[in-house]
């Protein structure tokens, strides 16, 4: 064999030892990156529970909320039922007016369809300042939720 020879195959065995060895880096990387993958995955289902579980426990708050306030309502009722008619009425109407909007918020809240953490937080936030409204308007007529 002349010396062409000799370093043609030797050129030819150092590239196809570089070809091997780059088609095993290649399958490492994408071994690596399905690893990746499959936790992102997990992660996502992970954050997905969390965020499900917390919907649901905050739904389990607000129908606590709105028992009370109920409860308190015909509460304050039986105690107005010595007042004067006229201070009774007037009464009754304000607290028809409240368990109404206690109504409409637990509609509201059962209604409530799981659409993604970033709705969820806005329709939380909403939902927290008329939930506060109506505890303020409980307060107001003199009737306090204490849960």
């Amino acid at each position: 064999m002349n010396n062409k020879s000799k370093l043609s195959v030797v050129l030819f065995i150092l590239l196809s030892g570089l070809f091997i060895v780059s088609c095993n880096s290649s399958s490492e990387k994408i071994e690596n990156a399905q690893e990746k993958v499959d936790q992102a995955n997990e992660d996502l289902n992970e954050a997905n529970e969390e965020y499900l579980a917390e919907v649901e426990e905050y739904k389990q708050e607000i129908i606590t909320k709105s028992e009370a306030n109920k409860k308190i309502l015909a509460e304050f009722k039986e105690r107005i039922a010595e007042e004067k008619e006229e201070a009774k009425a007037d009464y009754i109407k304000k607290m028809n007016e409240l368990d109404q909007k206690n109504s409409d918020l637990q509609k509201k809240m059962d209604g409530y369809k799981s659409e993604g953490k970033e709705k969820w937080e806005s329709f939380k936030s909403e939902f927290n300042e008329e939930m506060d409204e109506l505890e303020k308007a409980l307060k107001g007529l003199g009737i306090d939720n204490k849960d």
